[in-house]
């Protein structure tokens, strides 16, 4: 079997193709949304070589599989091509995250404060996670003034950066690191 080759050339003008072969620009919101997730998908690879918590590590790899469903979806122009099966966000999905974050939300104590991203190394590649996750969903809501984007897929994003969050919160524990609390107190 031939080995392909990683370059393509076909980018070279700023165009690039979307599944289905249809060509756009570099710049198009579609990819402003998938790109966004794909740094995304690196940094939760990053975030899991921080975690000495198998459950959560597997639980997020998962979440990598799916973000790549995601982007999948998002690579797609539904008015041109029609999605694939395997590009699909399910309500079953969501309501896994769902289930994780009540999960991980139960384990940490209840919260009297804001949180200032930050305490143990692992928190705070989840936070940078959290954010970026905010942001993806962001370029996914604008491609949807546009395009079709399901709400299971804006819904299954919304919750991944809640549960970033609470993940957060339990890395500090299981690292023994205080939580840093915002000081509004500042001026």
């Amino acid at each position: 079997m031939k080995k392909s080759l990683v370059y393509t050339r076909t980018g070279d003008k700023g165009t690039t193709s979307l599944v289905g072969g249809t060509r756009v620009p570099k710049t198009h919101a579609r990819l402003e949304a998938y790109g966004t997730v794909d740094e995304l998908n690196s940094f939760i690879g990053l975030l899991i070589t921080y975690l000495n918590m198998e459950e959560e590590q597997t639980f997020l790899q998962r979440v990598q599989n799916n973000l790549f469903v995601i982007g999948s979806n998002l690579a797609t122009d539904q008015s041109i091509t029609k999605l694939r099966a395997a590009s699909v966000i399910t309500e079953d999905m969501i309501a896994e995250m769902e289930h994780r974050i009540d999960c991980v939300d139960a384990s940490v104590p209840p919260l009297t404060a804001f949180v200032l991203p930050g305490g143990s190394r692992g928190a705070a590649v989840c936070h940078v996670c959290r954010t970026i996750c905010r942001r993806a969903e962001r370029r996914i809501l604008a491609l949807s003034e546009q395009a079709e984007v399901s709400p299971e897929l804006i819904a299954y994003i919304n919750r991944l950066s809640d549960y970033l969050f609470v993940l957060s919160r339990k890395i500090n524990q299981v690292d023994k690191k205080e939580e840093i609390f915002w000081n509004n107190s500042c001026r």
